[in-house]
């Protein structure tokens, strides 16, 4: 048997790590140590659960040998699939994981919600603990079911928003009747029961499973970053509200910390598109413009690749703005060799990077990481918003509703108000793109329209292929 104080010590070492961890991950210059020391936290925080087997209740202690088998199994299995979907999963389909991750961590905190009303023990230690068990059931299995749902949207299997006749008051239904059932199960508590019935757990957990569903299919592609980082939030606080279950501090410090940055997250998000979070979940976001200002003036003019290339390398100052097309094409290595031919020309060359570009939060930050893009060149909206003007030539590969001048002009565009970047007022702005398509909202941009903009059609990574072809070219 392990002593309590060793168990203990491996929490309180593992909740250092997770802090210290992300505190490193405030910073994109040691945000890769610290997701090295969080994993450690977590490494001692599994050893130190799996040390907890080892000591246990004499009830439990006869059934040493099958729940060591199972937890042996459980790692296996977890620590295999992880590591083979870690390893081989592409950078566009970056989002989807972590849709994926994010729901396994609000199911695994549903099924010890699960496990400890079903057993009795979230009962006999008091109505509290059976009301922090439940709200954590609960809010687990909403993030489950949500996150489920936002993967098949960001990976193309459900390509259509989906709602019900009076949907928000079937999704009111289902919260209160989950509601409901919990308080049901917390008075059973009060009244010293020892064990909950079996078809309250089941019809508990499958309104809570319908309404996470229900909460996310009427919600828009655009939406989707913002959704990922509020399921992440909801994981954490069911993850904090099962280790207050289990006692259990790693589980306590680590659901806490993943909540609050969750939350904090979703609110930057938010602000970023200029819109409230509970616009985002209860009214799907975009739609057709309905024209009401007035038809888009101008026509779309197009470009070679080759001589916007050239009219990069003889400029002063270039913005790059990258967009999920560039990492759908794999282009960020390519466009990464184009910017070190630039520079060595003498030209200022910067990224610029708005919150909720791509389809998770960091995205864009992360695929340039990948092409070892240095951090110093790389520029959030509010840094170098006011720079566009400065800029010879704006370049937008595969971003639309991001820099869209509509937010600031059209009052009727569904992104009016959603704070952009400024690429319009570039000298000269170049957009590559496959083809004239509207953003994730389906609004028109009026960019591509303006007299300084030209469009270069085609597929990013062939489009950067020309343009370092073209550049090398003069020499």
């Amino acid at each position: 048997m392990f002593s309590a104080f060793l168990i203990d010590a491996a929490y309180f070492v593992a909740a250092f790590l997770f802090l210290y961890g992300l505190k490193r991950m405030a910073s994109p210059v040691t945000a890769r140590s610290g997701i090295i020391v969080a994993g450690g936290g977590m490494l001692v925080a599994v050893v130190a659960a799996f040390l907890y087997g080892f000591d246990v209740s004499p009830r439990a202690e006869a059934h040493l040998g099958t729940n060591l088998f199972l937890l042996i199994l459980a790692l296996g299995l977890g620590t295999g699939w992880a590591w083979f979907s870690g390893k081989r999963v592409a950078m566009t389909d970056m989002p989807q994981m972590v849709a994926l991750y994010n729901g396994m961590g609000g199911g695994a905190a549903a099924a010890i919600a699960a496990t400890e009303l079903l057993s009795g023990n979230a009962l006999a230690h008091g109505v509290v603990v059976t009301v922090l068990a439940i709200l954590g059931g609960l809010i687990g299995a909403v993030a489950l079911s949500g996150s489920l749902i936002a993967w098949a949207k960001l990976d193309g299997r459900m390509n259509k928003t989906w709602r019900l006749a009076k949907h928000q008051y079937v999704n009111a239904a289902l919260l209160g009747g989950a509601l409901f059932i919990g308080a049901i199960i917390s008075v059973m508590a009060i009244a010293g029961a020892t064990e909950t019935p079996v078809f309250l757990i089941l019809v508990f957990f499958a309104v809570a499973l319908a309404l996470g569903v229900l909460l996310t299919t009427p919600i828009g592609g655009a939406d989707m970053p913002v959704v990922i980082s509020l399921y992440n939030a909801f994981t954490g606080l069911a993850v904090a509200f099962e280790g207050f279950v289990l006692q259990n501090p790693a589980m306590i410090i680590a659901g806490t910390v993943v909540g609050s940055a969750g939350t904090l997250l979703t609110l930057m998000m938010a602000k970023a598109m200029n819109r409230q979070v509970s616009n985002i979940i209860f009214s799907d976001f975009g739609g057709e413009d309905d024209g009401a200002d007035g038809e888009i003036q101008g026509t779309m003019k197009s470009a070679d690749a080759s001589d916007a290339a050239i009219a990069m390398y003889y400029a002063s100052k270039v913005i790059i703005v990258p967009g999920y097309g560039l990492a759908v094409a794999q282009a960020q290595h390519k466009l990464y060799e184009f910017v070190k031919l630039l520079q060595k020309q003498g030209v200022e060359v910067s990224f610029a990077i708005h919150p909720v570009a791509g389809r998770m939060p960091g995205h864009m930050n992360v695929l340039l990481a990948e092409a070892g893009v240095p951090y110093d060149i790389i520029f959030d909206l509010e840094d170098i918003n006011e720079d566009f003007a400065q800029a010879d030539v704006a370049i937008v590969l595969g971003a639309n509703d991001v820099v869209n001048p509509a937010a600031r002009t059209r009052k009727s565009s569904p992104i009016y108000g959603m704070p952009i970047l400024n690429v319009d007022q570039a000298r000269q702005a170049y957009v590559v793109k496959r083809g004239q398509g509207k953003g994730y909202s389906g609004v028109e941009n009026e960019l591509f329209f303006l007299d300084n903009t030209s469009m270069v059609y085609g597929d990013a990574q062939k489009v950067m292929v020309q343009m370092i072809e073209a550049v090398k070219s003069l020499g």
